[in-house]
């Protein structure tokens, strides 16, 4: 069936033809409702005849739909035209891997690069349930800038349903593909167990993968043969055809990867495609020696060896060596369960629970004794504070010391701590207790006495609403030195075993987190890099590294205005909600992390899960109440200072004037011409303004030290609630005033939003998971619950956060915040 140019697939209109073949036709088509080019596969309509194929087949796609990963083609919309199933999806420039492999095989650098991205794009599908069950070169594409996407999650339900009634098993051979011809091209990367008929879970595509590779490296299928039955039967009997000897002499682990791969019971091979996609990215990283050769590729993968701690599905909080480097101490939360410590000897995959619900470690002294944070509570999107607990070694009952605080490090002395905790508004770091070595607005991480105990090493960042900063180092008498700025994502940091630098984990332009040393005179220098974040954890006396490394995402949940199921409307990695239309019908969020580059992402997308716009650069704030204007923060040199209004449509962008003013957060007023903007002047307190976005003029309605992340404006649009320097909740009138304190709200309570008769707030509480609203009535403190949000995988979910509604509270929103991490250590890093 051809469609003609100019034919209308619902709101698409059919532009031309890109290709066919027995899966169908592929189409270039223009998205009538925004304009963008997207391509439409639309399958025979031979495949539509069963209506419980069909059925699956749109659960199937919509599912892969949700992924949302860079290594995944974008399913935008599904649906049927005269009987046949369509598929929507992003539009790519490029060829097929089997194109690309008609040319011969691609360099190994390069093979290993695309089955990494393999990898990656699978893990995301398979943390989702979502099994592709038919990759092979013609499903999976390679851009023009090298990138590679996953095609045709979805279909396989469609072309060969595993179980069909009366427990019959539908196999390939059985199908119409064995006429149509396509056998031959499936069978070869079908795994064991599909060839047998049985059912097929995520390992069967960990085999095709092995294919693939074998495949980019040799330049045949490991199992091809003359026929579609002498190909199921090597499948099923033969072992891996050598590699050559000219890549087994340049990567020896090349070869016992693969077979790993493809052994033939699913129980043999890699339990996770991201187990497989850190084990590629260690070869790649191992052959990637400056010079290019054999002899320095061969060096590097000897010299760097890699021993996984953990084994469970969960986040890892914080990790140390024990001081003898035998064992390892760490919080975690496995399978969705609240945080705990665990310990674990190097070598033994068991693991030792320590106790301490909701409790974080935060440094082991020289004798084994834990510094560990009690009652923990997220206090940003990135930092975390609770009460400071001295805990005897291997456990046992803490004596707590401190509250409010954020983090904390040892002395050498196994006496006195460093520790980061907030006061009046600001947060400071004091060595010892009590004794201020250094303050600001911003937030203080990962502190680190040097082993000499003359220096302590930080995180330093400017805003509270970014992870983004500088490596500095403070020493007793106070004085702060800037070893290296301008890093995204800073996240883990330790001193080197000699104490002559500092190594930390961060990302600039948008790459993944790669590990850096930096020495006291800031010479930098790159340490190690993968496809994937890494978060350094601690490094041993005699230089192995502990780092985490895995999945790291944010995403978006959403239920619209009188639904009861809600979507996910997440983009690329690290989507952040910022704001929910008046009317319910887009969100504004942004991407900060390696999807949103360098300096972040701002878009807009239709809450009916329609593709998402990009407005431009930087972090989105909110959108103005007549939706023509979204407010943006740009990043420069690691801080958030200055605001742009980005139209929502046709228009230029222009900067808001603010004068001396460093802005952290701003939202916009009812006139739609003036902002309340939470900022700072140079040496004070952070502060709320009303700011008149053409001239630029900003008066102060509140006293110093505000939380400027949690102001909400009221209804009639003259006053504003937030959090005052004493963390109790206020209210401030914008034209100048007297506040009065907002009763009924206890300090943990983060107001959502004021509901429309100004008499009742929805609050919720950022450390609860599941989550949980409630409509509070301030002057009566009555407090009842207005909805629980539980998502659907608990996970590696380590909390959600950012809650936002329209106007009316008919539609609500929030971030979910993923991890998927193991521990490793690392030794011969240098």
């Amino acid at each position: 069936m051809s469609i003609p140019t100019g034919t209308m697939l619902d709101r698409y209109e059919v532009v031309g033809l890109l290709g066919k073949g027995a899966m169908g036709e592929v189409y270039r088509a223009r998205d009538a409702r925004i304009g963008r080019e997207v391509a439409i596969k639309v399958l025979p309509s031979a495949y539509s005849t069963d209506p419980e194929r069909l059925r699956r087949f749109d659960q199937e796609a919509r599912a892969a739909g949700a992924l949302n990963h860079p290594n995944v083609v974008a399913i935008f919309d599904v649906g049927t035209h005269e009987g046949a199933p369509f598929v929507v999806t992003e539009l790519l420039d490029g060829h097929t891997l089997r194109t690309r492999l008609a040319d011969g095989p691609p360099p190994l650098r390069k093979a290993l690069d695309l089955a990494v991205q393999i990898a990656q794009g699978l893990s995301a599908a398979h943390a989702k349930g979502i099994v592709h069950r038919d990759l092979k070169p013609e499903n999976l594409f390679i851009t023009g800038d090298g990138h590679l996407k996953i095609l045709d999650f979805g279909l396989a339900k469609l072309m060969r349903p595993e179980i069909i009634s009366g427990g019959q098993v539908d196999s390939l051979v059985a199908t119409a593909m064995t006429e149509m011809g396509r056998v031959m091209g499936t069978v070869g990367y079908m795994a064991p167990e599909q060839v047998r008929g049985e059912v097929a879970d995520h390992r069967a595509d960990i085999f095709a993968l092995g294919c693939v590779l074998y495949e980019m490296l040799t330049g045949a299928p490991p199992f091809h043969r003359d026929s579609s039955v002498e190909s199921m039967a090597a499948i099923v009997r033969d072992e891996l055809p050598p590699l050559d000897p000219a890549i087994t002499s340049r990567v020896p682990s090349l070869s016992p990867l693969l077979r790993r791969c493809v052994e033939k019971l699913p129980g043999d091979r890699f339990e996770s495609a991201r187990d497989l996609a850190y084990s590629l990215e260690a070869i790649a990283e191992a052959i990637a020696g400056t010079s290019g050769s054999a002899s320095a590729e061969v060096a590097a993968e000897e010299r760097i060896a890699f021993q996984r701690v953990t084994f469970r599905r969960g986040v890892i909080w914080s990790a140390r060596f024990t001081p003898d480097g035998h064992s390892v101490v760490y919080s975690a939360s496995w399978e969705g369960k609240p945080l705990e410590l665990f310990w674990s000897h190097l070598g033994n995959p068991e693991a030792r629970s320590l106790g301490f619900k909701d409790g974080d470690l935060l440094a082991l002294s020289a004798t084994s004794e834990m510094a560990v944070l009690l009652r923990t509570e997220f206090w940003t999107s990135f930092d975390r504070r609770g009460t400071l607990a001295r805990v005897p070694s291997m456990g046992g009952a803490p004596r707590e010391l401190l509250n409010e605080v954020h983090s904390a490090d040892w002395a050498p002395d196994g006496q006195q701590f460093a520790i980061v905790r907030s006061k009046q508004g600001m947060i400071r770091l004091e060595f010892p207790v009590g004794n201020v070595l250094y303050q600001t607005v911003g937030w203080i991480g990962q502190i680190r006495i040097s082993p000499d105990g003359q220096h302590i090493a930080f995180s330093d960042h400017a805003s509270r609403g970014t992870d983004s900063g500088s490596i500095s180092i403070v020493n007793r008498k106070g004085e702060r030195t800037v070893l290296s700025d301008d890093w995204g994502t800073l996240r883990g940091l330790a001193w080197s075993a000699d104490g002559r630098e500092v190594w930390f984990t961060a990302d600039r332009h948008g790459a993944a987190r790669g590990l850096y040393a930096v020495a006291l005179d800031g010479q930098l220098r790159h340490v190690l890099q993968l496809a994937s974040n890494l978060t350094i954890h601690d490094i041993a006396r005699d230089g192995r590294v502990l780092v985490g490394h895995g999945t790291e995402r944010a995403g978006i949940n959403l239920l619209a205005a009188g639904e009861t199921r809600e979507r996910d409307l997440s983009w690329l990695d690290w989507s952040l909600l910022q704001d929910i239309s008046r009317d319910g019908s887009m969100i504004l969020f942004d991407e900060s992390a390696e999807g949103g580059g360098s300096t972040g992402s701002v878009y807009l997308r239709p809450i009916d899960g329609s593709p998402a716009v990009r407005l431009g650069e930087g972090t989105g704030r909110s959108i103005s109440p007549d939706g023509q204007w979204v407010v943006c923060a740009v990043s420069t040199a690691g801080a958030i200072g200055q605001i742009y209004a980005l139209p929502t449509g046709v228009g230029e962008p222009r900067a808001i004037p603010t004068g001396s003013l460093f802005c952290h957060h701003a939202f916009w007023l009812p006139d739609n011409k003036h902002l309340v903007v939470s900022a700072h002047e140079p040496g004070k307190g952070i502060r709320l303004y009303k700011l008149d976005t053409m001239s630029g003029e900003a008066n102060a309605f509140t006293p110093e030290g505000m939380d400027y992340l949690e102001m909400r404006l009221l209804p009639g649009g003259k006053e504003v609630s937030g959090l005052g320097a004493d963390q109790d909740h206020w209210v401030y009138p914008i034209e100048g005033g007297d506040p009065r304190p907002l009763g009924g709200l206890e300090r943990a309570d983060r107001i959502v939003c004021w509901l429309p008769d100004g008499e009742s707030v929805i609050t919720y509480r950022m450390n609860e998971l599941p989550a949980r609203l409630y409509r509070v009535q301030p002057t009566s403190g009555e407090r009842t619950l207005w909805r629980e949000i539980v998502p659907p995988d608990p996970t590696g979910i380590f909390r959600v956060g950012r809650m936002r509604t329209n106007a009316d509270g008919s539609a609500h929103g929030y971030v979910y915040y993923m991890h998927l991490v193991d521990l490793h250590v690392l030794s011969g890093l240098r």
